[in-house]
């Protein structure tokens, strides 16, 4: 019987190991998981030419066709999450390559928005590390109530974060280029044009999927319509902001701050401005990384190889 390879990528935690039980596969399989990030795609292929078995995180590492077509031995992608746009699903079945996909649940995002909302608004960084360094006080932190929440997007994750919003007592305002009044007011929110989303939020949060149409979105013209209280959040995917415009923004006091959780490349390098620019709290793509929802993700790729590997052996048993 043949004995399969898997390779589980970017597994920053380590945890993947730890959050599902594996060894339903060992008996046919050798494991092997990477806790660093290869980006370039030559050390992509050299990395994963010996497996037959690919487990990837979300899109921390892309597979385009490019990829896919100089893995010889790879038979199936096991992708964490419902979707992943930066698998070439086309170039996968050309190569008879199977791609599965696990269980998602968007609440670990909702959660964690509103957790850089709050740690922006009142300067909770700021202000812990005041006191780890001996200090006090050292600045007056932003009300939500009363103030307004602008939302970019009101699918799930925005209908959603608009809803924590209302009961905050905020005054809640959206736009994104489908929305209708009839959505808007479904949340509690009021439709405004594009312009006057910008300019009337205190608090401004991102939540649209990436596309042509979305992708810088939020560039130079738009921050600058912004409040200089205001501040920008952005959970959703980085493009979508241009980067150098917000960091000339911030650099400038044109808004007030920023909470990003998305970036253009990532990891972030380590000279980027982001690293070190006052008014910006950088987190690394916290808002998916969760203990639950790791435990979906893991099980349900153990569960997904497993049958995969039945099917094999199924159809190895007709073959003789």
């Amino acid at each position: 019987m043949k004995r399969y390879q898997i390779a589980v990528l970017d597994d920053y935690q380590n945890a993947a190991l730890e959050t599902a039980d594996w060894s339903m596969l060992r008996e046919r399989a050798d494991i092997t998981v990477f806790q660093d990030h290869v980006d370039d795609a030559d050390s992509v292929v050299t990395r994963l030419l010996p497996f037959d078995i690919v487990c990837v995180m979300r899109e921390r590492t892309p597979l385009p066709r490019s990829i896919i077509e100089r893995l010889p031995n790879l038979k199936l992608i096991s992708s964490t999450g419902s979707v992943n746009a930066s698998i070439d699903a086309a170039a996968a079945a050309d190569r008879g390559v199977a791609v599965s996909y696990t269980g998602y649940r968007s609440t670990p995002t909702i959660e964690f928005t509103w957790a850089l909302i709050l740690a922006s608004a009142r300067n909770i960084v700021a202000e812990s590390n005041s006191v780890r360094s001996g200090g006090w006080q050292t600045s007056v932190g932003m009300d939500l109530h009363g103030r307004t929440l602008g939302v970019l997007g009101l699918g799930r994750i925005g209908s959603a974060v608009a809803g924590i919003g209302r009961d905050f007592g905020m005054n809640l305002i959206a736009w994104s280029q489908n929305m209708t009044s009839e959505s808007a007011q479904a949340v509690g929110a009021v439709l405004v044009s594009k312009d006057q989303l910008f300019e009337r939020a205190d608090i401004l949060t991102i939540h649209l999927i990436l596309s042509r149409r979305t992708r810088g979105l939020v560039g130079a013209a738009e921050l600058a319509k912004m409040k200089p209280t205001a501040l920008l959040i952005n959970t959703s995917r980085g493009p979508i902001v241009d980067e150098q415009a917000l960091i000339d923004a911030l650099r400038n006091k044109q808004i007030a701050g920023a909470a990003i959780d998305a970036f253009e490349t990532e990891p972030l390098p380590a000279s980027h401005p982001f690293r070190t620019l006052g008014n910006l709290l950088a987190t690394p793509h916290l808002g998916y990384v969760s203990q639950g929802l790791y435990r979906t993700f893991y099980e349900d790729t153990v569960s997904n190889i497993r049958k995969w590997l039945d099917a094999q052996s199924t159809n190895a048993n007709k073959g003789t």
